[in-house]
């Protein structure tokens, strides 16, 4: 709120990102364990953060590569298995706009899916001399040559995402692009425990859940702006249980603060009337698996782009955060509660959520051991990745055409000044 923390647009990540990926490659233990020759592994998954170095991991140990994704699907990482996603309809990983869009929203998007492209191919630049750094004599150890680190980067087996359409857009996605949305969600949701069940047993007007996760703290709070959102929420008739590291005096009497809370466990219950949310990817998504509308109040990274997309499907609200948050944020409490629309809306996505073939976690392992039983899936690879850039937008066939038509041009233009040449000499 008082603007001490700056926001990263993508150069500063990447840089980020790249320190740390350094830092882990590097360090002693990593280091050791990729020398080992000892160490072998039938399957290397890699998490997507910004940078691709880790793909070499599958070369230094010899088995396929699955890289894993945190986010909905975007520019920055379907390349990886197949092509760009069409920035007329698809958001960059950090927009906050949702389809269709306008003009100027197409045009903004275009320029930030250009500009992205310059900054990851500067950022694949050092993370190459890293790949060659950290990962060469590892390789050598084992008999074997690291391959370039193009080479290396696109040769997944396939990627597993965080996603799914009840909490994204359709568009087209490749064959190797599995979503797994909910797959950290347990089919089975253990029980409560017994001070909490009895609270929200008895919470005859509802309960309303609020956490802003392990983002942000309670310490990251004005004392004055804490007291503000317990006097709002004690004027309110619902149970509010709030995740709060500590625990201030003078509790309204509907107000229950609690440290470790069960989340998946609170969400689950009947009783469950309204989940206040920082708007991440794995809350969004326990919101529609358990059939809760959610009031986000997003502070980073995708979490804008979350909480938008779950406002424009119609179960949820967004409050930004900053000053005036508690009168906001009981407006945003008291349309919710008091119309029936959210909640029928979010029933709904839940059963598109829910109406799967298999649930996210069997579907994980399934592709997993697919990828191991068939020696990396090459049958899923894409012949996109084989298609240089220039012959995906027909560039030599324009270069051609455009060639034809200037030779026919000079052709022309030849033969008529030849003729008139002709003509004046003969008149």
């Amino acid at each position: 709120m008082n603007k001490e923390i700056p926001a990263l647009g993508t150069p500063e990540v990447l840089h980020i990102m790249l320190g740390i990926a350094n830092g882990t490659l590097m360090h002693e233990h990593v280091q050791r364990l990729l020398h080992d020759v000892k160490e072998d592994f039938d399957v290397v998954i890699a998490e997507w953060m910004f940078v691709e170095v880790y793909s070499g991991l599958a070369p230094v140990f010899g088995c396929p590569l699955i890289w894993s994704s945190s986010m909905e699907p975007h520019s920055m990482v379907l390349p990886l298995i197949d092509d760009d996603p069409n920035p007329a309809y698809v958001t960059d990983y950090s927009s906050t706009i949702v389809p269709p869009f306008n003009f100027q929203q197409r045009v903004a998007g275009l320029w930030t899916f250009l500009s992205t492209k310059y900054y990851k191919w500067v950022s694949s630049l050092m993370e190459a001399l890293l790949y060659e750094k950290a990962l060469t004599s590892a390789a050598a150890a084992r008999g074997r040559h690291l391959p370039p680190y193009d080479a290396a980067k696109y040769n997944a087996s396939l990627m597993l995402g965080n996603s799914h359409v009840s909490a994204g857009i359709a568009f087209s996605l490749p064959q190797s692009y599995i979503p797994i949305a909910g797959y950290h969600i347990e089919e089975t949701v253990k029980p409560l425990p017994k001070d909490l069940q009895t609270l929200m047993d008895n919470a005859k007007h509802g309960v309303i859940y609020f956490s802003m996760g392990s983002v942000l703290r309670s310490k990251s709070l004005s004392a004055e702006l804490k007291r503000a959102i317990l006097d709002m929420f004690g004027q309110l008739k619902q149970t509010v249980i709030w995740k709060l590291e500590e625990s201030p005096e003078n509790l309204p009497k509907n107000v229950h603060l609690i440290g470790y809370a069960p989340q998946q466990s609170i969400l689950d219950h009947p009783n469950c009337a309204l989940f206040i949310t920082h708007g991440g990817l794995l809350s969004n998504t326990e919101a529609l698996h358990f059939g809760v509308p959610i009031i986000g109040i997003p502070i980073f990274a995708d979490q804008f782009l979350n909480v938008d997309r779950a406002v424009s499907k119609g179960y949820a609200k967004r409050v930004d955060f900053d000053h005036d948050i508690p009168e906001k944020l009981k407006e945003a409490i008291e349309d919710i509660l008091g119309s029936p629309r959210y909640r029928d809306r979010v029933k709904e996505l839940s059963f598109v959520y829910h109406h799967r073939q298999s649930p996210p976690g069997k579907t994980l392992v399934h592709w997993v051991e697919h990828v191991v039983r068939t020696r990396g899936a090459p049958h899923l690879r894409s012949p996109a990745l084989l298609v240089p850039w220039y012959q995906k937008m027909y560039l030599d066939l324009f270069g051609l055409v455009f060639g034809v038509v200037l030779l026919s041009v000079f052709v022309v233009r030849r033969f008529l000044s030849t003729n008139i040449d002709v003509n004046k000499k003969n008149s």
